[in-house]
């Protein structure tokens, strides 16, 4: 009878040690918006494929593609990413706000 009992201790120690762990919680993203990830972005022409990858990286909710001239409102938003672009169409600062 105690061997039978601890028996089925050890049964149950063992398959409890080979259940497997769950996963590491995902890092979590900032909730404002950061231009320290996105220093690359300089010089590189606003395709739909950079503005998508700088939103992104910079932890931003929202994005604008700022052009010379262009008006803007002057809310502010920590959560959105301001992509300013030259008349040639290339990004030359990118702010939060």
């Amino acid at each position: 009878m105690i061997r039978a009992a601890l028996s089925a201790s050890a049964l149950v120690l063992v398959a409890a040690a080979c259940t497997t762990m769950p996963p590491p919680m995902a890092q979590q993203r900032p909730d404002s918006c950061t231009t320290d990830t996105i220093g690359w972005v300089i010089g590189q022409a606003a395709t739909p494929e950079v503005v998508e990858r700088a939103q992104f990286e910079s932890y931003s909710r929202a994005v604008r593609v700022i052009e010379p001239g262009m008006a803007v409102t002057l809310d502010y938003r920590g959560d959105r990413l301001n992509l300013h672009v030259n008349s040639a169409g290339a990004i030359n600062q990118a702010t939060c706000g």
